[in-house]
């Protein structure tokens, strides 16, 4: 169970610059995590080669239009014209977005609840992913649910983009995993890890803290070991950069906190992998295929978490910038819409929002959404007091964000 952070870890003060910075980084970190889901969608199922014959002989460089991309709820085939049917989109995101979005809302309600004395963040993130399950089943909001705040209001959010089967088991009822208790025991896949940036986001908690909130969040819908402690590394890491530490740090850190955790070898391995090819010359396509083991899944090579992770983290550390990293992180044989969400993550939080090429923005779907919620974690993470408390509260917040 994730304990309350110390005074030490929530006392921080936040100048101005510090404000600004963060805000920075969030915004990147979570704009960088769609763009590369956005890159790497087009990608999704096909093998190097087949990438290289669709796309010509540099790959996917830019965003293009994803297909299968933009049916209505559990309708296959919907028609033009309906909703959420958006034909040759480019820049469409997939449901690893959707799912980090509802993370950060659900973040942001844990905070605000605490005024209540309840404190809990995982079931208040929890609540978040059945609120995204019902965008996966109905035509739109529910405007008699009161206690949905804003984001589940938003109507581009209900349609399917091709959301992994143990995010759809897992949070097709009310009950809770848990790590006793997991949910989809055998599930080993990324999708957990792509949804998971937004916890390394949480700056005034202890890097341990960011972890164990992680990996029972991941274990909602997760619940093999490498899904849930990949999920788990992936947010330390983010947590390190966007406290202005060097990426090579941030991994050192994450390798440190997951060598205590049972069944950890597999992510710590990749891990290790991913900063060991770094030595190996020129970053290549052919580099990143050989980062994936193929034993993570019968259904083909690169599909486990911890390949996912490695080729992310891989890719973020031989960057020259965000677009060479993310070009390089979906331009493989492997999960290239999870490993390009991984990197854009790790990119985005490492340099900020200003590192983003303005030309992929420009076309992201949800771009608005993103930012809005972008800016309303880093305002409730350094202004949180001055919006509620036990005795005053902006009646504003709270609606965007029930205490429910």
């Amino acid at each position: 169970m994730v304990a309350t952070p110390g005074p030490a870890a929530t006392a921080a003060l936040w100048g101005r610059a510090e404000q600004q910075d963060f805000r920075s980084r969030v915004r990147g970190a979570l704009l960088g995590s769609a763009l590369g889901d956005a890159l790497g969608a087009p990608a999704a199922g096909l093998s190097l080669d087949g990438i290289l014959e669709a796309y010509g002989p540099a790959g996917l460089t830019e965003p293009a239009p994803a297909p299968g991309q933009g049916q209505g709820p559990g309708v296959p085939g919907h028609a033009p014209g309906a909703p959420g049917h958006t034909p040759g989109r480019r820049g469409r995101v997939t449901a690893a977005t959707q799912l980090a979005l509802f993370t950060v809302d659900g973040l942001i309600r844990a905070h605000v609840r605490r005024d209540t004395g309840a404190w809990h963040p995982p079931t208040d993130v929890h609540r978040a992913y059945l609120r995204w399950a019902a965008t996966q089943h109905d035509w739109g909001p529910d405007e008699r649910r009161a206690d949905n705040g804003w984001l589940a209001q938003e109507e581009w959010l209900y349609a399917r983009r091709a959301p992994d089967r143990s995010c759809l088991t897992g949070f097709a009822d009310g009950v809770l995993g848990t790590l006793e208790q997991p949910k989809n025991p055998t599930a080993r896949d990324a999708a957990a890890a792509a949804r998971s940036a937004p916890f390394g986001l949480l700056v005034g908690w202890e890097p341990a803290l960011v972890l164990q909130l992680s990996v029972e969040c991941a274990a909602q819908s997760h619940g093999h070991p490498t899904a849930y402690l990949s999920a788990g590394a992936l947010a330390v890491i983010v947590h390190g950069l966007t406290r202005g530490e060097s990426l090579d740090t941030a991994v050192q850190r994450a390798l440190g906190l997951l060598g205590t955790r049972p069944g950890h070898q597999a992510v710590t391995d990749a891990l290790q992998r991913a900063v060991g090819a770094v030595t190996l010359g020129a970053p290549s396509p052919r580099t990143v295929e050989a980062l994936s083991t193929g034993e993570a899944l019968s259904a083909g090579k690169g599909q486990g978490a911890e390949d996912a992770l490695a080729v992310a983290v891989y890719c973020a550390l031989v960057a020259e910038n965000l677009a060479h990293g993310l070009r390089l992180a979906v331009n493989h044989s492997g999960d290239s819409t999870a490993t390009g969400t991984l990197c854009g993550a790790l990119l985005g939080a490492q340099h900020g929002e200003t590192a983003l090429p303005a030309a992929w923005l420009a076309e992201l779907e949800g771009r608005a959404t993103i930012l809005e919620l972008a800016d309303d974690f880093a305002l409730e993470m350094t202004q949180g007091p001055a919006l509620h408390g036990p005795t005053l509260s902006s009646p504003g917040w709270l609606a965007r964000y029930p205490r429910g």
